[in-house]
């Protein structure tokens, strides 16, 4: 096997190898992983669907917040908005155009201070704050979904056009830009909701397109398993070619358009 001497045998056989254990380590598993949280999700979405709304204090107690136990719930809350201490998320997509999410602090009648997302206002760029719709002012009943803030690794927060503007939802960093003390987590409105702008949907219960990551995680095992397949052949056929003296460059190219190359 003296051809795998060769540095350009070398490159290939260990290209090979690289893509197959992403697959089988990497690319593979992390398909699988993301269909089980698609599926998890599903499921709290249809558990906390078929229960109906409670008052928050309820489930989560001043102070305590959003807990991922009780994420997508249902709650009842009443109190005022307070748009002056209003916040925007950066860099949204809503049927392919770029939008802004709209954060919203709210004061409960019992005093406390939570983030209200009111949902997307569409925008002609991502560079261009668009005009904002205040909220109904005065004392409002509102039903929202419980969430659990996102994470931005590096706590960007930009002040532009007079809001501060986020890459994720999180009230941690509202707050802070804010001044406010806002609890963990925030509320996400639904598309009858005083104050609601462009509501963000609800992942679906059914519909769609099921098992899109599993059929990505089973591609990528083919793929890993074609280039196994691949390689043992061309390696095969430089043998044979090397046992009958001088290499059948012919053979190679058919080889590489797809044809069989012993059939002629």
């Amino acid at each position: 096997m003296r051809f795998l001497l060769r540095p350009g045998w070398l490159a290939l056989i260990a290209a090979v190898l690289a893509f197959v254990v992403a697959c089988y380590t990497f690319l593979a598993p992390w398909q699988f992983g993301r269909e089980a949280q698609r599926q998890a999700q599903q499921q709290a979405i249809e558990a906390a669907d078929a229960v109906p709304p409670v008052p928050l204090a309820q489930l989560s107690p001043p102070g305590t917040g959003v807990e991922q136990a009780l994420e997508w719930r249902r709650v009842e809350v009443t109190g005022e908005y307070l748009p002056d201490a209003q916040g925007l998320v950066r860099l949204r997509v809503v049927d392919g155009h770029p939008a802004v999410e709209v954060l919203t602090p709210f004061r409960t009648v019992e005093g406390r201070l939570l983030v209200v997302d009111r949902g997307t206002v569409e925008t002609t760029s991502g560079a261009v704050t668009p005009d904002i719709p205040a909220p109904p002012a005065g004392e409002v009943t509102l039903t929202a979904r419980l969430r659990v803030d996102q994470t931005d690794p590096e706590g960007r927060v930009l002040d532009e056009a007079g809001f501060p503007q986020l890459y994720v939802v999180d009230s941690g960093l509202l707050g802070a830009a804010t001044g406010l003390a806002l609890e963990p987590g925030y509320l996400q409105l639904a598309a009858d909701q005083p104050g609601v702008l462009g509501a963000i949907p609800v992942a679906p219960s059914s519909g769609g397109a099921p098992f899109t990551n599993l059929s990505y995680a089973l591609q990528w095992i083919t793929f890993g398993l074609i280039a196994l397949l691949a390689l043992g052949y061309f390696i095969r056929l430089e043998l044979l070619q090397r046992r009958g003296g001088r290499p059948d460059r012919t053979a190679l190219r058919r080889a590489l358009a797809g044809d069989d190359v012993h059939s002629r």
